[in-house]
């Protein structure tokens, strides 16, 4: 079996522009090949058929070179569309000049066609000077034009411009219209104008041009997505008559802030004043329950649905798909996939990828191959997405040999690989121990045009610490500088918890440093694993000193953090101060101490002398407060045991250690002693 490399992608390289210059003396190669007449709509029909652009200047020109035929507005503009569609604004502009130097005459349209090619190509600059030019043309601007140069601004947001040049067409003499105000609704939004906004909504009643559904939705809908949900509710109460594009807006904007009380209460507004929700409604509503785990309700609303006429599009399938399997439902969430089917809802590249990376992020990737296969009777089919959520679910069970031949797959079908499904693939054979393949992966990345990248290099890493291959892991790390890629936080916890399991503490603190001369931050995971450590190399003090240096730097410990200390005051024969750590994580509400916790803590009382018993009457409230003892926790007690009374176990039984009322309970968790005593 083996992996086939990634084919090369052709970088896109843009052509230079097109030369059109107008030749003053008849080329007779090309006037032989012309008819001896020319039409107008021969000439426009040529124009618009010939896909090449480059063609279609030597044609324009080889016309404009003969004796037959003399280029009129329409041939010029059919030219002009032509050349602005590919963004050749120079040979635009030389045409403009062309038509003012014969006489031809140019309309608004003419300029709104150059406006919007100006617009296409990101250049609303020079959009806006071609406009100032139309006067030059004897060419008087409209509204309509107006609303064109206003939009141009707009998409390149120049907010700064927009105002001068409404100005500009007040002074004309031009009333806005209501596509002049929805581009400045949407100018306003995009600033976070709102109070304007709002004006202008009343300014634009007033004056006798009532908002549409656009104007208001464009308001409503930026004010949601800015987290104004009760302001864009308020407003949308004043429309008359109601809006449910606007409602839609509103209630997606509860759902996507996981506020299912505010979506059902605006629901409710909608059906009392008898706005009927669509198939938008409920497809926002349902996706919102779902991702707040509430996929049965979901369900229930799907039927409600139907219960209402309104039918189910491919969007809230998708969406109950994607709860299900979120739930670890996918028996459901197939169920779902097949009625959608069976409703004549045909799968799309969306919902075919939703069920696809559900399916393999619940280990059932081989179900998910089964699922594609079906695809192509759909005419649906898989794209990089597709692939690297295969590669990543046969990449989280560890099967190398499924992961390979959906790479295969993907090659094979002209599907080239992204960024993630190189890294997916760099997983996968790390997990199988294939480092050297994996490197290569990552270099190929840059071959075929995709950066590798820092999440590629971390899995390395990793992969070759766990597999104590430490030495390999730090020329892996030394090597990321030459690819463009600098080490994170999460680098530095995966090598430093490495140089701690082979106890090289100097070549720990050395790269800690190099950490601070980075100036990356530390994270919690960094501090846990520093602190353990320092706790498993049998420094103590320095783990309770970092853990503390935690605390200071502003990083909130969490049940880890407290282990590790509860650990290392045990080690210490602080028995007192583990104690009261271990009270306080009881009585708070977010460091819930767990059986790691107690097992430290009972380890350390029975390093005491005496200590069995007060390690029996800590096990007592273990069991009442409903922790239950694991084989560590056992296995400490029956450590115990030997040395305090030799190897001669045999004579004791539960009661000597947790007393005869707790014997039931300790039976029915399957923790005899005695057993685990002979066993070790």
């Amino acid at each position: 079996m083996h992996l086939r490399e990634g084919r090369s992608l052709l970088l896109k390289v843009l052509k230079p522009s097109i030369p059109l210059i107008l030749n003053t003396n008849p080329n007779l190669t090309l006037i032989a090949s012309q008819p001896a007449v020319i039409s107008e709509s021969g000439v426009v029909h040529r124009l618009k058929q010939e896909s090449d652009v480059a063609l279609a200047v030597e044609y324009f020109k080889s016309v404009a070179n003969s004796n037959v035929f003399k280029h009129t507005p329409l041939t010029y503009k059919t030219m002009i569309e032509k050349l602005g569609m590919r963004k050749e604004m120079d040979g635009v502009q030389y045409l403009l000049q062309q038509m003012k130097l014969e006489g031809v005459t140019c309309s608004e349209d003419l300029f709104i066609d150059v406006i919007n090619s100006y617009r296409r190509a990101g250049s609303a600059e020079q959009a806006l000077k071609t406009f100032y030019r139309m006067q030059d043309f004897g060419c008087r601007p409209t509204v309509k034009i107006y609303n064109h140069v206003l939009d141009a601004l707009l998409c390149e947001n120049r907010f700064h411009m927009i105002s001068p040049v409404y100005g500009n067409m007040k002074r004309d003499g031009l009333e806005p219209n209501v596509f002049t105000y929805n581009i400045l609704l949407k100018a306003l939004c995009k600033n976070n104008k709102f109070d304007g906004a709002r004006k202008l909504l009343v300014e634009m009643a007033a004056k006798g041009c009532p908002p549409d559904e656009v104007s208001c939705t464009t308001v409503v809908s930026n004010m949601c997505q800015v987290g104004m949900l009760e302001e864009a509710s308020v407003l949308a109460m004043k429309l008359e008559p109601p809006i449910v594009q606007v409602y839609n807006s509103i209630v997606n904007g509860f759902c996507k802030v996981s506020d299912m009380g505010g979506a059902f209460r605006v629901l409710a507004q909608m059906r009392e004043r008898g706005t009927h929700p669509n198939v938008v409604t409920y497809s926002a509503i349902v996706n919102g329950l779902c991702d707040v785990g509430k996929v049965d309700l979901a369900a229930a609303f799907l039927g409600q649905m139907f219960g209402r006429g309104c039918d189910p599009n491919i969007h809230t399938f998708a969406s109950l798909i994607k709860g299900f399997c979120r739930e670890g439902r996918t028996k459901e969430a197939l169920y779902v996939w097949e009625q959608m089917i069976r409703e004549g809802i045909l799968p799309n590249i969306i919902s075919l990828n939703t069920l696809i990376h559900g399916l393999c992020a619940n280990n059932r990737a081989a179900e998910a191959v089964a699922i594609l296969d079906e695809m192509a009777r759909f005419d649906c089919h898989p794209n990089v997405r597709t692939f690297g959520a295969l590669i990543n679910g046969f990449s989280k069970s560890g099967d190398l040999a499924g992961a390979i031949r959906t790479w295969n797959r993907m090659i094979t079908s002209g599907c080239h690989p992204n960024d993630v499904v190189y890294t997916c693939m760099v997983d996968v054979l790390c997990r199988n121990s294939m480092f050297d393949h994996a490197m290569s992966l990552i270099e190929s990345m840059g071959i075929e045009s995709c950066c590798p990248n820092t999440v590629a290099f971390n899995l390395l890493i990793k992969g070759l610490c766990a597999a104590g291959r430490v030495t390999n892991a730090f020329e892996v790390y030394n090597q990321m500088e030459r690819y463009g890629c600098s080490p994170t936080v999460i680098t530095y916890n995966v090598l430093l918890d490495a140089l701690f399991r082979v106890n090289k503490i100097s070549a720990a603190l050395e790269l800690l440093k190099e950490v601070d001369d980075r100036g990356l931050a530390l994270s919690l995971v960094t501090y846990n694993t520093i602190a353990n450590g320092f706790c498993s190399a049998g420094m103590a003090a320095s783990a309770l000193q970092f853990a503390g240096k935690m605390v200071v730097m502003g990083t909130a410990p969490d049940s880890i953090s407290c282990n590790i200390v509860i650990h290392a005051y045990c080690k210490q024969g602080k028995i007192g101060n583990a104690s009261h750590l271990l009270k306080a994580m009881t009585a708070s509400h977010e460091l819930i101490p767990d059986v790691i916790s107690h097992t430290n803590y009972v380890w350390g009382i029975c390093n005491q002398d005496g200590g069995l018993q007060d390690a029996a009457a800590h096990l007592d409230r273990m069991l009442q407060d409903g922790i239950s003892p694991n084989i560590a926790t056992w296995n400490v007690l029956v450590r115990k045991l030997f040395t305090d009374k030799g190897d001669d176990v045999s004579i004791y039984t539960l009661d000597d250690i947790i007393g005869s009322e707790l014997k039931a309970r300790a039976n029915l968790l399957g923790k005899n002693v005695m057993m685990l005593g002979r066993a070790y």
